[in-house]
């Protein structure tokens, strides 16, 4: 008998529609050996394993495939490669079609995808909220996934989704048992909304640091890159952890988005529908550039994406190889990496806002207030020169940070709530929005492009001066002319005013502390 199941495969960032055939037929030359299987279709080593975690999955759970048949499964299309242990349930469930012992009836209007353990149980597998947005758009009724992937797919509405935890649960729903499976509801906007609390920093816990805290502000209002300069101990780390508490909430819509990057990474929790909160990845300096911009044997979203629409922190800068650090240079540009490999290409969006840290120079104390520096001007010089001028050209914001004293540890009054700051980036990101309409795929300052900087950011007498003399004199290159204008909207964007003033350029020119040309002298 030939039985067909729908079910489904990762393909980067989308999920492609397999077809999963099982041909059973008699073995006249198989005397008192078990049931045979031959996998065509372009299975991988995790796909051709599964007949094994399948058998046994159907022993212990009382459905023992009959002696002397074979099987032909088949992966359609056949010219796309199958990957994952996703296809463990279909594939049982096509086997007892084809023997007769689950009906067929209900098998065309549903998707099945999870992993078998030996038990019978079933396992998460990666890439559920994507499967079950194909299903919907391919007009499937339903989708039935792991218990523990049940939330995250249960987030596409018009679809029904059923989360179960054994083999024959999945058995009985096919065979006409009516409470086998339970519906998943998720009432997506009320949870969603109920989520988006505030983080538990708070820029009220940093003492003094009063023009870095403007810094920190700036960036978020304009989505800008920033890279904090500064010996151990002045509060970098801290500081960088309180920015997702000033960043405007999530919408809807790059919630969905994001938690689609992560539902493929197979990072999300069983209990998490959406994320509501802007994601803060901080990865260690000895990431590999793999890990940082994804790729691998099979296409796995690197730590760029998972701060799709949040922020990458990289802390100690310079400790980052240079490999990994040069690949950031095209994401930080185009938002979206496209990684192309022998076996596949994918392009997944990165559009992230960077956060880097480091010490000014090796000893770490270079413009320290009472602690002498040890390091050589050349010594100086090579530990920045780990990071690449044009890497530099795209972090609009260079800030150093020096030490709080003691005292004014001790008696400084409560820094401003982050609520009140997020207040003034809120306003700000609004009229952005407004600003870029007509802009598809542009939400901020930090993405204005040449020709939208000479529409929005047109600078014209005293202001255009000031900058021609501070381009000359720290000798800036283009990409830092354009990096100075997108800060300096942005400054205006928070003042509230329409054109860009003498104070704005100068401010913006002093978040590029690093373009001086004395720095480290």
């Amino acid at each position: 008998m030939l039985a067909t199941i729908h079910t489904s495969s990762m393909n980067g960032m989308k999920a492609l529609p397999v077809l999963l055939e099982v041909n059973a037929y008699v073995n006249k030359f198989a005397q008192d050996t078990g049931a045979s299987f031959f996998m065509v279709g372009l299975p991988d080593n995790a796909v051709k394993e599964s007949r094994m975690r399948v058998s046994s999955a159907l022993i212990n759970t009382k459905f023992a495939l009959p002696l002397q048949t074979s099987y032909t499964i088949n992966f359609a299309p056949a010219d796309v490669r199958k990957e994952g242990s996703g296809f463990d349930l279909p594939l049982a469930i096509g086997l007892l079609v084809a023997n007769k012992i689950v009906k067929s009836d209900m098998l065309s209007r549903y998707v099945l995808v999870g992993e078998l353990g030996l038990d019978g149980s079933i396992r998460p597998v990666k890439g559920a909220l994507s499967i079950a947005i194909q299903a919907r758009a391919d007009h499937y009724e339903g989708l039935i996934v792991p218990k523990a992937n049940e939330r995250e797919a249960a987030v596409v509405n018009n679809l029904k989704v059923y989360g179960a935890e054994r083999l024959s649960d999945v058995v009985a729903f096919f065979n006409g048992t009516a409470d086998a499976l339970q519906q998943t509801i998720v009432n997506t906007r009320e949870e969603f909304y109920q989520a988006q609390i505030n983080t538990p920093y708070d820029f009220s816990d940093v003492k003094g640091q009063e023009a870095v805290k403007r810094a920190f502000e700036v960036a978020a209002a304009g989505g800008h890159n920033i890279l904090i300069v500064g010996s151990p101990g002045c509060g970098k780390s801290m500081m960088a952890k309180r920015i997702p508490s000033i960043l405007p909430q999530l919408t809807l819509g790059e919630s969905l988005e994001t938690t689609q990057i992560h539902s493929v990474a197979g990072s999300l929790e069983s209990t998490t529908s959406l994320i509501s909160q802007r994601p803060f990845r901080s990865p260690h300096h000895t990431i590999s550039d793999v890990a940082l911009i994804g790729g691998g044997t099979t296409c796995k979203p690197g730590e760029i994406s998972l701060a799709h629409n949040g922020i990458l922190f990289l802390d100690e800068l310079p400790e980052f190889s240079k490999k990994a650090l040069e690949t950031l240079r095209q994401p930080l540009e185009d938002r979206v990496i496209t990684i192309s490999r022998a076996k596949y290409s994918v392009t997944l969006p990165c559009s992230f806002m960077l956060v880097a840290s480091m010490n000014p120079c090796p000893c770490g104390y270079y413009n320290h207030p009472t602690h002498p520096c040890t390091c050589s001007p050349y010594q100086r010089h090579q530990y920045i020169s780990k990071i690449s001028g044009p890497l530099l050209d795209r972090i609009d914001i260079q800030v150093e940070v020096s030490p709080v004293p003691v005292e004014e540890l001790a008696t400084a009054p409560e820094g401003e709530h982050s609520a009140t700051i997020r207040e003034r980036v809120v306003k700000a990101r609004e009229v952005q929005t407004a600003r870029f309409k007509d802009h598809p795929g542009v939400y901020c300052n930090a993405q204005m492009t040449r020709s939208m900087l000479e529409k929005y950011a047109r600078l014209e007498g005293e202001c255009l001066e000031v900058l021609k003399r501070a381009m000359q004199r720290l000798n800036l290159s283009a990409r830092a002319y354009d990096r100075i204008l997108r800060v300096a909207r942005t400054i205006a964007d928070l003042d509230g005013t329409e054109d860009i003033r003498k104070e704005h350029i100068y401010e913006a020119i002093g978040y590029r502390n690093l373009d001086r040309a004395n720095w480290g002298q």
